[in-house]
């Protein structure tokens, strides 16, 4: 039956989206769930099940009657909000229905094989048990880019027109690349001076070669850490993976870490870095739910919550003034471990920094600059799969100095190349605009921002994100949504200005 009316269109469309998002929510659960609960043998069932949903969200969102709808909405007389609404379902579905239905369920299939065998991977630490499904996955990108827009650069195509939760619209890739040479420019001697300083930090104030950060104490501490930044437990739940993640909505999400032994920073850091996506989860819209106004504005926008709160509160001295009498009460052994050498072990900047999840917030972006270099080439075809573990280790060793002895402590660290493409942009756009976010968030509150996470009273800040970015859902433009919240467009200036300050203190600099 043709649509009739504008009421009558707008109502499809609301209905279309709810069953997108719900479907897409609920493949992100059955994602945590095999990375947390599933027994090991479920994983074939598991990819058949994440397909199956894939494709109904594909369907339901290429809809012949969702695109009528649309049409029928084209000069209607819309508020502001159902504009926003309309605009992100429109840009969705004009990018989902050049997808032809066969290729959506191939690229689901793959993406829920290849996860699977990257752990397998990982078990084995042999990247010969992931690469050939990174390939396929490659190619079936290469494909889907092809059918979005045959006359543009692949690579930027998947990258401003992705949907769903991984798409980051609105942010070019030539900004992107404005960044990136930016940070190659400023960190890279920032880093070398660093290394060539002899300042000596309490780098192994929070470790100890004999393993005895045991895990359920561990488990006890991080909790608390969530409890001092205020998470809410009743819409949260926090378990152990692999690789930490955060997935959910503004009524549930699950939370992830993973706990090192010999090492209490990578859980804590990363705790803190999965808090921030949740609090952003939770701060968007609870009444806009199943509309792009309860959505998040894109992943670089999400990893910019991860990274505020896990850099801009957990990497500062004056948290670790509140938090180090807590880590003493679950680790005695620590009883002579000041704030400050604590806030010295989770900022030293490695000379063997292998793990990105594990690096210092300069040496990072290198890390990422590498693998999104590895992704371009294999896009666009000037390397293959199988020679990613030699280019991936010769990229090290330009960039940073050393050289992994294993798959895992390289290629292999990581899950991204089985589901997202581009995979890790959104990590240093997230940190530039934490920084931003960060700067301009110190000129507007009235409060001493230090003394409030000193006291761990994060409530003015957790308003201010919630106010500038959670709470706008995708009614802006990510472009828009950054000018509205700083004042500025995205730009890398306060980042740089931001690591120089605190690492040239930290290693006595001149």
């Amino acid at each position: 039956m043709a649509v009739q009316s504008a009421e009558e269109a707008y109502q499809i469309v609301l209905e279309q989206s709810q069953r997108v998002i719900d479907l897409e929510k609920t493949n992100q659960l059955m994602r945590w769930d095999s990375d947390v609960m599933m027994p090991p043998g479920g994983a074939p069932a598991r990819s058949s099940q994440r397909t199956t949903l894939s494709a109904a969200r594909h369907r339901y969102l290429t809809d012949d009657r969702l695109g009528e709808a649309l049409n029928v909405l084209d000069d209607a007389d819309l508020d502001d909000g159902q504009e926003a609404i309309v605009r992100e379902v429109r840009r969705e579905y004009t990018t989902a229905s050049r997808i032809p239905d066969d290729l959506n369920d191939e690229i689901s299939a793959i993406n829920s094989r290849a996860h699977e065998s990257w752990k397998e991977a990982r078990e084995a630490n042999d990247w010969s048990a992931f690469g050939p499904l990174v390939a396929e996955h490659f190619e079936v990108k290469k494909q889907w880019s092809n059918h979005v827009d045959p006359d543009g650069d692949p690579y930027e195509v998947i990258w401003s027109q992705r949907t769903g939760y991984l798409g980051q619209p609105h942010i070019s890739l030539e900004t992107v690349d404005r960044i990136f040479d930016t940070l190659r420019e400023e960190l890279v001697p920032l880093i070398e001076d660093i290394h060539e300083s002899g300042t000596d930090l309490a780098t192994d104030a929070l470790s100890s070669e004999s393993g005895e950060f045991d895990t359920a104490t561990q488990k006890e501490l991080n909790r608390a850490a969530l409890d001092a930044v205020g998470l809410d437990w009743d819409r949260t739940r926090f378990d152990i993976a692999p690789h930490p993640f955060s997935f959910g909505n503004p009524y549930d999400v699950r939370m992830t870490t993973r706990y090192d032994e010999t090492d209490l920073t990578e859980a804590l850091t990363g705790t803190l870095h999965e808090f921030g996506h949740t609090a952003y989860a939770h701060g968007l819209s609870q009444e806009q739910y199943g509309t792009p106004l309860g959505e998040p504005r894109g992943i670089g926008i999400h990893e910019s919550q991860s990274r505020f709160f896990e850099n801009h509160v957990g990497r500062t001295q004056a948290f670790w003034e509140h938090f180090m009498p807590t880590v003493r009460e679950h680790y005695p052994q620590l009883e002579d471990v000041t704030a400050r050498e604590a806030y010295e072990a989770v900022n030293q900047v490695f000379k063997d920094n292998f793990i990105r999840v594990e690096a210092d917030e300069l040496t990072y972006h290198m890390h990422i600059i590498l693998r999104t270099e590895i992704e371009r080439d294999l896009f666009h075809n000037r390397i293959t799969a199988d020679e990613i573990p030699e280019l991936w280790n010769d990229k090290m060793e330009d960039y940073l100095g050393i050289r992994p002895s294993t798959d895992n402590e390289g290629c292999l660290q990581d899950p991204h190349w089985s589901r997202s493409l581009p995979g890790f942009i959104g990590y240093t756009i997230g940190s530039v605009l934490a920084a931003q976010l960060d700067a301009a968030m110190r000129e507007e509150l009235n409060e001493d921002v230090d003394e409030l996470i000193r006291d761990c009273e994060l409530g003015p800040i957790r308003e201010w994100l919630t106010e500038n970015v959670h709470s706008h859902g995708q009614f802006f433009r990510a472009d828009e949504l950054v000018r509205e919240a700083t004042g500025e467009d995205l730009t890398a200036d306060y980042f740089v200005e931001y690591v120089n300050e605190k690492y040239r203190d930290l290693y006595d600099l001149d």
